[in-house]
């Protein structure tokens, strides 16, 4: 099959042809129909994750996927062949990911249906970026009417939360430098969301609107410390890159490992495919073009690049 691949790391990731997974016990085939990028898939591809997770060679990279039911492992319940499906390779180890004509993942985590109304472009970006926004958002828990600071709100996580933050009646502060990214950004709800250029004096804009110090921080992008000290005193603050509560007083800190459970995946799906929450694809790219998404998703590119797989 063919495969998005590394041989190596640090290396650019690059197509190539493997061997077609078989399914073991306890495991679903899937028939990979779209994914996208991450940045959990560029960081493999930088080598940070070396010394964290086994890495096997040739490394298929990929994280997110959607398509169709191929075959069952011997165990399998609750999934039929021709079934649509999507969600998150959740293994132990990296080297069998989905930016492939197939993959093979746990039938017991990281895996749950596609709802009518959701189309599988939609779904393939959906799992990883929309968990790690839907547990961030709830980690901090707004209040209607609370200040939510969310800094890089203009990437796959971040747009998915400031949707899930304004739905729950929180007043968003985000991200964005002026132009095509405050465009993005504004038009991602039809809450008023507050705009606030990282590249000017964050801690004197973030004041303007929040004297007090805001009531939580979703920290998916520049300096945590910086962005604790904006909160108020007993502010919460989420990080998806590892903030730990040593390096800030006063506030609560919680450390977000997306947990891509069925449950969760299932009410992600069902939002987007209710039109209540809208995944973010700015640019489809096909298998062939997987380095390229690459590069621009290491550009700066907006919101979720997807990737089309059959």
């Amino acid at each position: 099959m063919r495969a998005v691949t590394l041989d190596s790391v640090p290396q650019t990731p690059a197509l190539a042809d493997v061997p077609t997974p078989r399914p073991e016990a306890g495991e679903v085939l899937v028939r990979v129909a779209a994914s996208s990028i991450n940045g959990f898939d560029a960081a493999t591809a930088a080598g940070y994750l070396q010394g964290v997770m086994e890495h096997r060679f040739p490394l298929v990279v990929g994280k997110d996927f959607a398509g169709t039911v191929e075959a069952l492992g011997e165990g399998v319940e609750g999934f039929t062949t021709g079934q649509a499906v999507f969600g998150v390779v959740m293994k132990p180890f990296l080297g069998t990911g989905s930016l492939a004509q197939y993959v093979t993942v746990p039938a017991g985590y990281g895996i749950a249906p596609i709802p009518d109304g959701l189309s599988v472009q939609e779904a393939g970006a959906l799992g990883l970026a929309g968990t790690a926004a839907l547990d961030s958002v709830t980690a901090v828990a707004p209040a209607e009417g609370e200040s939510v600071l969310i800094s890089g709100a203009t990437g796959g996580v971040g747009a998915l939360a400031v949707q899930l933050a304004a739905a729950r009646g929180a007043r968003v502060i985000a991200t964005a430098r002026p132009g095509a990214e405050a465009d993005f950004v504004t038009g991602l709800s039809d809450a008023t969301v507050h705009l606030v250029d990282f590249t000017g004096d964050l801690p004197a804009q973030v004041r303007a609107l929040a004297p007090q110090g805001v009531d939580a921080v979703l920290h998916l992008a520049g300096d945590g410390v910086q962005l604790a000290g904006l909160l108020r005193p007993g502010g919460r603050l989420a990080s998806t890159l590892g903030l730990s509560a040593d390096a800030v007083d006063g506030v609560t800190v919680h450390a977000i490992m997306a947990d891509t459970n069925a449950r969760t995946l299932g009410s992600l799906a069902a939002q987007a495919a209710s039109g209540a929450l809208r995944v973010p694809v700015t640019a489809t790219y096909p298998l062939e073009q997987a380095p390229k998404a690459f590069a621009d998703f290491g550009a700066g590119a907006l919101g979720k690049l997807a990737v089309t797989c059959s």
